[in-house]
């Protein structure tokens, strides 16, 4: 089979697995909505809602209030998200923790759990994940109902494959190059599992249940032990041909900079990251003390602080000048581990940001916003993935490669 330039139509079932998305988000981002006007907002037909919105109340995603009393005719019922329709699970792996949440479809957090590991390998990480997914199931007592679970979604650093950064330095966790964690958690499991880099997982979480549930264009800046974003283009994930779009803290912008793990010099992240911070402030590893010493740090007036985020202010204003120009987006999101009051005494030191295509008159949003998860987003974020998969409209089943033979 060879892949053409065409470009096929979609079928039947793929055509009502999208409208049934759309009708999804358009009652998630308006919170309660009736047929009719659902109808009017996606441009789908009377009877095409009702059927799909039929479907949806019998499998628990949506649910129907008392009708409201509003003149002559039958009252219009009001439709919303049903939280307790379905759950999903989401592991967070780093240097040092294991954490988990289970999550509902409103994005709230039901269960929350956490163990210690240390320098986790695939030997070691995969029989604390599956206990630590039988006990969130068991917190919420949905084990008898396993089709009231969508899945599980795990977080972990990445890049993923990559020769030379995967499996090495300080960022990476060691042993995971190739090994199958999806598949090999799954037949632990019995329960689809869906494996992410920790920024793309924080960029679903915002997309679905933060500051970015309505915009359609935005890159998260996940700021870590390393430095990686999540990015979200009309609407989808962009995963780039091998699942590391976002790495930017690979991205050169001193050449003749800091050395890097990579082989590069002058990489992003050797200046923004937890781990830069820490060299700089000449504090114990990141993965060995907690980010709120940075919050202390900040709260006394400490000056090393003050001057470590006066100097990571060029490159963070070249990495989202570079962004803006190449990808347009609503805004860039920053989050992370990174503590919430270091992260506003840097957006309030940004300003003035370079002028980009960013700059346009008319915006419905700053150009950087704050994230909501603050140090739980890559696990709120693992656990939005079986969901997002499950609600987000998918516009690519709709024009996809023609394969001719």
């Amino acid at each position: 089979m060879r892949q053409t330039g065409a470009i096929a139509g979609t079928n039947l079932e793929q055509a009502r697995s999208h409208n049934r998305r759309v009708v999804i988000e358009a009652v998630r981002l308006n919170g309660t909505l009736s047929r009719a006007e659902i109808a009017r907002l996606t441009a789908l037909s009377s009877q095409t809602i009702s059927n799909i919105v039929t479907e949806l109340e019998a499998s628990g995603i949506l649910k129907a209030a008392a009708p409201r009393r509003a003149g002559r005719g039958q009252p219009p019922t009001p439709l919303s998200i049903d939280p307790d329709g379905a759950y999903s699970i989401g592991l967070q792996l780093d240097h040092k923790t294991l954490t988990g949440v289970l999550a509902d479809l409103s994005g709230k957090v039901r269960a929350r759990a956490a163990v210690p590991v240390d320098e986790p390998g695939p030997d070691k990480a995969l029989p604390a994940m599956r206990r630590m997914v039988e006990r969130l199931r068991k917190a919420r007592g949905i084990d008898p109902d396993p089709r009231c679970l969508l899945g599980v979604g795990v977080a972990m650093p990445g890049p993923f494959g990559v020769e030379g950064i995967t499996s090495v330095g300080p960022t990476a966790l060691p042993g995971w190059q190739d090994y199958p964690l999806a598949e090999a958690l799954g037949r632990a499991t019995g329960l689809p599992v869906i494996v992410e880099n920790d920024a793309t997982a924080a960029a679903i979480g915002e997309r679905l249940h933060g500051v970015a549930r309505r915009l359609a264009n935005f890159a998260y800046f996940f700021i870590g032990t390393g430095l990686g974003a999540g990015l979200i283009l009309g609407g989808q994930l962009y995963r780039g041909s091998a699942s590391n779009a976002g790495e930017i803290g690979h991205m050169v912008i001193a050449p003749r900079g800091r050395a890097c793990v990579c082989g590069n010099r002058g990489c992003l992240e050797r200046y923004v990251s937890l781990r830069a911070a820490y060299e700089w402030l000449r504090l114990p590893d990141p993965d060995h003390a907690s980010p709120e010493i940075l919050t202390r740090l900040l709260e006394s007036g400490d000056r090393r602080l003050e001057r470590w985020i006066g100097s990571i202010l060029a490159p963070m204003r070249q990495a989202i000048n570079i962004l803006e120009c190449l990808l347009d987006p609503d805004a860039i999101v920053l989050g992370g581990f990174m503590p919430q009051p270091v992260l506003e005494a840097l957006v309030e030191r940004l300003d003035p940001l370079p002028s980009s295509v960013g700059a346009r008159r008319g915006r419905s949003s700053p150009r950087i916003l704050l994230g909501s998860a603050g140090r739980e987003s890559s696990v709120l974020g693992a656990a939005a993935l079986p969901i997002f998969g499950e609600i987000n409209p998918q516009f690519d089943v709709l024009l996809k490669p023609h394969r001719a033979a």
